[in-house]
């Protein structure tokens, strides 16, 4: 493993940055939390929150946790609809707004991920990954990261593991901040929310690589 410079960051100072920055936003933002929910409840049904097994640190499996942005809509054969009919203008105002990534906050403080990393993707990608591409998982995963104020879903897959292992490589308190003030204007600026000629991401389908 390639040794990333400020280590005692690495080692202490991120995770109590990110107690104390979770406890902090739960706090402050539960009465958004609760609005968010109101409106995904009587627009979007229930549950409110959408969870699923994502690999963590060293890709251990964990639950992470979003507010719900997409319809149960399914076909005359109950079979789910494909999510981009699934996903109406409140759904697509909760990803632009990166509104659904607030409940996360409790993942941040259970230590399952940071406030910044590489995002946490499906576990069906993981033997997908070339060995580089597989160190993304040397830290926690993020609700921001490298990738998500460098092009998010605007880039190509390739890209975005290139910009996680850069992060993983450099990853300093001094960088985190950068991401996080740039996490801020790209949501502002609503940039990158979506790839450029697709309603939602295309899944990963390999590197083209064979995984060594």
């Amino acid at each position: 493993m390639k040794q990333a410079r400020h280590g005692w960051y690495r080692a202490a100072g991120k995770r109590l940055g990110d107690v104390a920055g979770s406890l902090i936003g739960l706090v402050v933002l539960a009465p958004v939390f609760i609005v968010i929910g109101l409106v995904v409840a009587l627009l979007l049904g229930r549950p409110v929150f959408f969870n699923q097994v994502r690999p963590g640190l060293l890709g251990v499996p964990f639950r992470m946790i979003k507010f719900r942005s997409m319809t149960d809509a399914r076909d005359s054969s109950g079979q789910l609809l494909p999510d981009v009919r699934r996903l109406g203008a409140f759904g697509r105002f909760l990803r632009v707004s990166s509104l659904d990534e607030l409940p996360e906050l409790w993942n941040v403080l259970l230590g399952h991920m940071s406030i910044v990393g590489p995002r946490p993707l499906l576990m069906e990608y993981l033997p997908l990954y070339s060995r580089e591409e597989r160190r993304r998982h040397e830290v926690r995963p993020g609700i921001t990261g490298w990738a998500q104020v460098n092009g998010r879903n605007a880039i190509r897959w390739e890209q975005k593991f290139e910009l996680d292992i850069w992060y993983v490589d450099h990853l300093s308190w001094q960088l985190d901040l950068k991401i996080i003030a740039l996490t801020v204007w790209r949501v502002l600026k609503r940039e990158g929310v979506n790839p450029a000629d697709e309603t939602v991401m295309p899944r990963f389908t390999g590197s083209g690589t064979d995984g060594k």
